[in-house]
């Protein structure tokens, strides 16, 4: 029976070198968002900088994130190039690298009132233009260069294993560059550097060698898209909008950069993060299991399931303390629990815009990956901001070698409390998205009255 469907369905085959080809860009991607993890630490070890100052500069930077997310939404989704819809904003890939090597490559010789404007306009022009287009660009090119739905969601959750082996290898290497190299600010932006020229053409690769060979029917459509069309878009499709929350606080979580804090101060080597990145690759081999968890159970549950592991994983970074091998398990978990969200996510934006379709309104597939986009960079400011008004709460130097105990608590509670909390709540917005049965109830109904039509 599944070599005849197989046999009657010849493009929902997916070759090993289009999805090598295709996940390029993304781990380009995925890796500038890791080193983004870093960039805290940069400022207030090495630079010197306040940390509620860098933590509040980082959160305004959002302010204009918000306006170009809007924008940039909307010109992909009235784009129509001899390129593509999609693949043309693939270019955003050389400015996103340059903007992160110079993001950490402040001037010492600065004031910090010179150092606190460069990095803003590093981080607004990283974030608010180069990933705003390169979020908002992905599912348009993906639906575009690949026919069938389950083409798409084999891809999505194949390319993940590159994106995510592409991370672990980050968080084991990494660490030991920031320990062997960016001992001064010089050593920061060498290291970076050193990243950022083959990651630039490693992320070009896609766009130079995968077209877009299928239009949508809406593709005239989109051409006469309006705000209002945007403004239907949150009025309407409530599943966009818990997704769009869980991101952000997801993003919150991910993005304080409070591991380099606790190995550097609770555990006191910061290189053995690359050790526990090393035992988290246990968790990789998932992603081949992705297409048939999501067909089977339905990609709302899947996820829910995923952030339960996360929330067991804070716990046990409660008990932790300076135990490694209970850290390590700890991390083994959360990143277990991270892999349906992460390597499943565009399958959400293909949904969401299912969902505008059900309701009558435009799919809006370009917005939604920038939206989406905008509140994973919001809630990436959002925690840093937290780390740094309370790491400044707790009188945090970072030019100190032994901090004091009220700073160690700090960075512990972090670790754990802090992200357990956000874990819950994101499982109990998680049971309330439904957003599987939605569509699929939709799809049925479409399919019944197809069957009317022909009979």
């Amino acid at each position: 029976m599944s070599k005849e469907k197989r046999i009657k369905n010849p493009d929902n085959r997916l070759g090993f070198g289009k999805l090598l080809l295709w996940s390029t860009s993304s781990v380009s991607v995925a890796l500038s968002a890791l080193v983004l993890g870093f960039v805290t630490v940069y400022c207030t070890d090495t630079l010197g900088l306040e940390p509620v100052i860098v933590g509040t500069v980082f959160l305004v930077s959002k302010l204009v994130d918000g306006v170009t997310d809007l924008i940039a939404g909307v010109i992909i989704d009235k784009t129509n190039t001899r390129w593509g819809k999609g693949r043309p904003y693939e270019i955003f890939m050389l400015f996103l690298w340059l903007s992160t090597w110079g993001l950490f490559s402040v001037p010492e010789g600065f004031s910090n009132v010179a150092k606190y404007i460069w990095i803003f306009f590093m981080y607004v022009f990283m974030n608010a233009v180069c990933t705003t287009f390169l979020n908002g660009n992905n599912v348009v090119y993906l639906v575009r260069a690949f026919k069938t739905k389950e083409q798409q969601t084999k891809l999505t959750a194949y390319s993940g294993f590159f994106t995510m082996g592409a991370g672990f290898a980050f968080n084991i290497l990494f660490p030991m560059g920031v320990a062997k190299i960016a001992t001064s600010a010089a050593g920061w932006s060498r290291l970076i550097g050193m990243m950022a020229l083959p990651l630039t053409i490693l992320g070009l690769v896609r766009m130079l060698t995968i077209k877009e060979q299928y239009n949508s029917e809406a593709d005239v459509q989109s051409e006469q898209l309006k705000l209002a069309d945007v403004v239907t878009l949150f009025k309407t499709n409530r599943p966009a909008l818990m997704i769009g929350i869980v991101r952000f606080l997801y993003s919150t979580v991910t993005s304080m950069g409070v591991s380099v804090y606790y190995f550097t101060h609770v555990i006191g080597n910061v290189g053995l993060m690359g050790v526990t990145a090393a035992f988290s690759v246990i968790g990789l081999p998932l992603a081949f299991l992705m297409p048939v968890m999501r067909r089977k159970m339905g990609q709302d549950k899947m996820v829910t399931m995923g952030f339960i592991s996360c929330i067991i994983g804070s716990l046990l970074m409660l008990l932790a303390g300076k135990n490694f091998l209970l850290v390590v398990v700890a991390g083994l978990f959360n990143a277990i629990g991270a892999v349906p969200f992460n390597m499943m996510f565009n399958m959400y934006i293909i949904d969401c815009a299912d969902y505008n379709e059900m309701m009558g309104n435009q799919r809006l597939e370009g917005t939604m990956g920038a939206l989406f986009g905008l509140t994973a960079k919001i809630g990436g400011a959002f925690g840093g901001f937290v780390l740094g008004a309370l790491l400044s709460l707790v009188h945090y130097d970072g030019t100190l070698a032994v901090q004091p105990a009220s700073s160690i608590m700090a960075i512990r509670l972090l670790a754990s409390v802090v992200q357990l909390i956000f874990y819950i709540v994101i499982v109990i917005i998680m049971r309330s998205v439904r957003l599987d049965e939605k569509v699929k109830d939709f799809k049925h109904e479409n399919m019944a009255e197809a069957v009317k039509a022909e009979a």
